[in-house]
């Protein structure tokens, strides 16, 4: 019996091959053989505009003013935003902004605080 692997994404045991390639039927998840891919290596850097890298749970200043949807004020340049997350898309942080609650931002308008 063949050793097969654990699916990188999703750790299911229920993992089938099919000619050079291993398939995980629970999440749908294909890879080639030998070249199983760690979190860290698939999840690429998130860098702010003066290219140091972002983390969870960082502080960040936005370094112009952005303007907000729906909201009669831009958020301020110089406005702290305490205990970031990141999240997969076209915006990188997931945060909480005083007066403007819950946002997304793109990492290209902070500075690590």
């Amino acid at each position: 019996m063949q050793n097969i692997p654990n699916c990188p994404q999703c750790q299911s045991v229920n993992v089938y091959p099919m000619d050079n390639l291993y398939i995980c039927p629970e999440c749908g998840y294909e890879w080639v053989q030998g070249t199983e891919v760690t979190k860290e290596e698939e999840v690429a850097a998130v860098l702010d505009a003066n290219g140091n890298e972002l983390k969870d749970g960082d502080s960040v200043v936005v370094i112009k003013d952005l303007p907000v949807k729906g909201a009669p004020k831009p958020v301020k340049a110089g406005t702290k935003v305490k205990s970031i997350r990141l999240v997969d898309g076209d915006h990188d942080i997931a945060c909480k902004i005083d007066g403007f609650g819950s946002m997304y931002l793109k990492c290209e308008f902070v500075k690590k605080a």
